[in-house]
């Protein structure tokens, strides 16, 4: 598929790199008990290849004791070590710091959205729960070595973490600290920087959603993956393969709002929308162009190839 939007194509090509490295099938909890087990708590350390390689057997051999039939312990470690040292050991010195390789496994590692989040946040946070805007820079500079590794990290603002930086805290209204709920919001609005991060999320859990609808462009039905439903007509949905390639019929503009749905719509949510669809009938095109709907928060210019204007649930 062509995927013409770079915050959903970063994405794909993580769930990719997520289940070659099969960190997919790794908890949050298991991830961090073997960080624990390892004394790993010194996160300006430096690991060299040894000790890395230590630590990677120790989080496969969990894994396979519960996927016996999907983790090969010496080619899980192989493929995941060379990743984190073509992510975070650009100058090719054998290693990687802890914090860094703490913050790459998590990111692509196993559940809750949220709980992700505070994960990462106490990484960097300090003794008493907080963080300041040079550990907040810490956290978003190796979250950014992941798509950058990807070739994708100019749609995320390169390697200047300042704009994320001083978007969090006018967020919360301050500029000292933040506390881990406060980053925890900022996070669910979708700063630009880390949109993939949710998106991935979404990627992961549309990949085997079936939808009873109709894709009004190319007219595929069921929709299997995501579905995108229109506020602005009745009945008219398109499917993932159409939106990520761009793609409208004529008597549909791209300003016009959608609502994404990454699992089968509920009864309720079907009456939301059509009232939705209701109040839009009578909004003009030009409505619509001086009032986009946005699924995330910018925090510089961005490219209109970055992310389709929609609503998520």
């Amino acid at each position: 598929i062509h995927v013409r939007f770079s915050a959903y194509r970063t994405a794909m090509k993580s769930r990719r790199l997520q289940k070659a490295l099969c960190l997919d099938l790794l908890e949050l909890s298991i991830a961090q008990s073997v960080f624990d087990q390892h004394k790993l708590v010194h996160n300006g350390q430096l690991l060299e290849i040894p000790s890395i390689i230590n630590c990677l057997c120790t989080i496969y051999r969990e894994l396979q004791q519960v996927h016996p039939d999907l983790v090969n312990v010496p080619l899980c470690v192989d493929l995941c070590l060379n990743w984190l040292l073509k992510v975070y050991d650009s100058d090719r010195s054998g290693k990687v710091q802890v914090l860094s390789m703490k913050i790459g496994l998590f990111s692509l590692s196993k559940g809750p959205l949220k709980d992700k989040y505070k994960y990462l946040f106490a990484e960097v946070a300090g003794a008493a729960g907080i963080c300041n805007q040079r550990q907040l820079a810490l956290l978003l500079h190796n979250s950014i070595q992941i798509p950058h590794q990807l070739g994708e990290a100019a749609a995320f603002g390169g390697s200047n973490m300042e704009p994320s930086v001083r978007s969090c805290f006018q967020y919360v209204g301050r500029d000292d600290v933040i506390e881990v709920q406060q980053f925890v919001d900022w996070m669910h609005l979708e700063p630009q920087s880390v949109v993939w991060l949710s998106v991935l999320h979404r990627v992961a859990a549309a990949e085997t959603a079936k939808h009873q609808a109709k894709c009004n462009i190319c007219k595929e039905c069921p929709l299997v993956g995501f579905r995108y439903r229109s506020l602005k007509h009745f009945n008219y949905n398109v499917c993932q393969t159409c939106f990520f390639s761009g793609r409208i019929s004529k008597d549909y503009h791209l300003s016009y709002p959608m609502v994404e749905y990454c699992t089968p719509t509920t009864s309720g949510e079907d009456v939301r929308d059509f009232t939705k669809v209701l109040k839009n009938k009578f909004r003009s095109k030009k409505y619509f162009t001086k009032h986009p709907r946005l699924g995330y928060l910018p925090i510089f210019l961005r490219s209109p190839d970055f992310y389709r204007p929609l609503i998520l649930v």
